[in-house]
């Protein structure tokens, strides 16, 4: 039968262990909270009063039900107090030998049957486990903060866990309307093993100056819908409990990709920790205030992009999805777009395909009948390269073949006039190997447009080593006439979204190969604690397998990291056909495609 809980304790009243009495306490559980002293009882006691006042002052609960939930909770000095307990939860300090003092106090005090619970966020919860004579009844419960509102609960089994306590733990989480997900004790659990390694590159990033902090935070904002760019949010945590948690990482597992990158360390040396000490890897209003300031490294109106070179007629190579997108992107932006299809047919599928597209948007209120018209009276469509003679500039969004780019980046320079930039959308070939096939390498850029093009914000302009800074800044200032957000990067594989979004995936991939978590718990943790829109293997089956598999492999050919190198279970589901919705299986069974 499984074990009644009704009295519940935690140890260590902070921001994190106050919530948790909360929380057990909303639900009707009698909580005993302990602190070491009567500085730190009436510290959790300020804590407990300030949650659950706001949460008056928002209505969603009464001033009688504030008072209930508050007299169901005591608080004291005095371990001894825990005796009737059937749950302890430990909050306190990330120290393991202050834990351990802990659980081993626990055996004098508890039943024999309690369950033992530690909230670490990167300690071994094994190691935590040893001081107590009852290893099997130790479990982690690393709620997120802020405890009250997170609902996702990571639960950590450790190889001596008992099935019982596992299983008990679980379902006392889903009576509390928290959604618990299980996995083994490794540093950093689900949660912060993908969301650091992803934040460590981003970092790394910075520091070789591959990009500008704002640019690696737009891209990730506006290309992958994140909440927050990884350096705002890193600045957010705090650099100090980032790089401990990366190094704990380090230590225990031994992956190159989270090892603290040095500029983490030079910051938290320096003391700049953040939004905590008033300044990270941007500056704010004050320690604490989420306000940034303009600083040194910000932007400034001198240095927007402009246009050097009038563009007035734009052409457009291909009629897939995002060309199609593409032309409807400047054609609304009111340019002369000339696109160019294989075969009269394509053509006409451009046309219907962008005036759908319109039609919804009139339905939604978005544009009119006439910025229809005028979207459409702006359009030609043609079958033949030449009629690109007098575009100003022409962006390629033909098949990923650099053998099939090449070949049209060589009559697009012989057709096009001098001085018209040429542009590609590749995602993954090197945009250099399409310069050296023109006589104008300085004219050619990458612009990465993000599928579907007349929705996705985001424009990765890509400059080689021989892009002129006009025809950059050119590709930029365009964007943000037609209402994008463009950021700018060098000519590398994955640029900057992929770069960082295709390991996150390729982690998760090995994380499941392992073993380690199910794929519904690692989707489940990376769209609740870290409020991500849609799970990696959600996202897999999206991108598509075979896609995935391509990009990782440009990846780790590009940096020869090891920790790049693709997984081999994504690998066998390319192999056996498995390729994501569009094959009906993937990571999940989707029934017939």
């Amino acid at each position: 039968m499984a074990r009644e809980f009704s009295s519940i304790g935690v140890i260590g009243l902070g921001t994190m262990g106050a919530g948790i009495a909360e929380v057990f306490a909303r639900r009707g559980f009698t909580v005993v909270g302990v602190e070491q002293n009567d500085e730190g009882v009436e510290r959790g006691r300020q804590h407990l009063e300030h949650s659950t006042g706001r949460a008056v002052k928002r209505g969603k609960m009464s001033e009688a039900e504030q008072a209930e939930l508050l007299g169901r909770i005591s608080l004291t000095t005095e371990l001894k107090d825990l005796a009737e307990a059937d749950l302890v939860v430990e909050a306190v300090v990330e120290s393991l030998d202050t834990k351990k003092s802990i659980f081993a106090a626990l055996d004098e005090v508890v039943a024999p049957d309690t369950v033992l619970a530690t909230n670490t966020s990167s300690l071994s919860v094994t190691e935590i486990s040893t001081a107590n004579s009852r290893p099997g009844r130790v479990i982690g419960v690393h709620f997120f903060n802020p405890a009250p509102v997170q609902n996702l609960v990571e639960i950590i089994r450790t190889v001596v866990t008992e099935p019982a306590v596992l299983a008990d733990v679980q379902d006392l989480l889903h009576t509390l309307g928290k959604n618990p997900v299980v996995c083994g004790d490794k540093a950093g659990f689900i949660a912060n093993t993908l969301l650091f390694g992803y934040l460590n590159h981003a970092v790394s990033m910075y520091e070789h100056r591959y990009a500008s902090r704002e640019d690696i935070d737009a891209a990730m904002r506006f290309g992958c819908g994140y909440p927050m760019g990884p350096l705002a949010l890193l600045d957010l945590i705090g650099l100090d409990t980032a790089y401990e948690i990366l190094d704990t990482m380090y230590k225990q597992g031994r992956d190159r990709l989270h090892a603290p990158a040095p500029i983490l360390k030079q910051y938290v040396t320096a003391g700049l920790l953040g939004r905590k000490s008033g300044r990270g890897f941007y500056t704010y209003e004050a320690p604490d205030s989420p306000v940034v300031v303009p600083d040194s490294h910000t932007p400034s109106e001198a240095d927007a992009p402009r246009l050097h070179r009038e563009v007035r007629r734009v052409g457009v190579v291909g009629t897939g999805t995002m060309a199609t997108g593409i032309a409807e992107v400047f054609a609304k932006g009111g340019y002369d777009v000339c696109f160019v299809g294989r075969s009269p047919a394509k053509v006409d599928g451009v046309v219907a395909g962008i005036t759908r597209s319109l039609d919804k948007q009139v339905q939604r209120g978005r544009a009119t009948e006439d910025d229809k018209s005028a979207a459409l009276g702006r359009l030609t469509g043609t079958t033949s390269l030449d009629d690109l003679a007098d575009v100003d500039l022409v962006v390629e969004a033909i098949a990923e073949d650099l053998a099939v780019k090449t070949a049209l980046f060589e009559n697009l320079d012989e057709i096009c006039s001098p001085g018209a930039i040429l542009a590609t959308t590749t995602s993954s070939l090197p945009i250099i190997s399409l310069a050296r096939a023109t006589s104008r390498p300085q004219d050619v850029v990458g612009m990465h447009f993000f599928n579907p093009a007349a929705v996705m914000k985001l424009v990765e302009v890509v400059s080689t080593v021989a892009t002129a800074d006009e025809v950059a800044e050119t590709a930029h200032a365009l964007c943000a006439d037609v209402g994008k957000v463009a950021v700018s990067c060098g000519d590398r594989a994955g640029f900057i979204v992929n770069a960082l979004l295709f390991p996150y995936l390729n982690d998760a991939v090995k994380m499941l190969e392992a073993h380690y978590a199910t794929a519904d718990d690692i989707d489940t943790a990376m769209k609740q604690g870290c409020a991500l829109p849609m799970g990696p293997f959600e996202l897999l089956d999206v991108v598509g397998n075979d896609v995935s598999l391509a990009i990782q492999r440009e990846l780790y050919l590009e940096f020869r990291e090891p920790g790049f190198h693709p997984a081999p279970l994504l690998e066998h589901l390319v192999t056996a056909g498995y390729l994501g919705r569009k094959t009906g299986r993937g990571f999940r069974d989707y029934g017939a495609a």
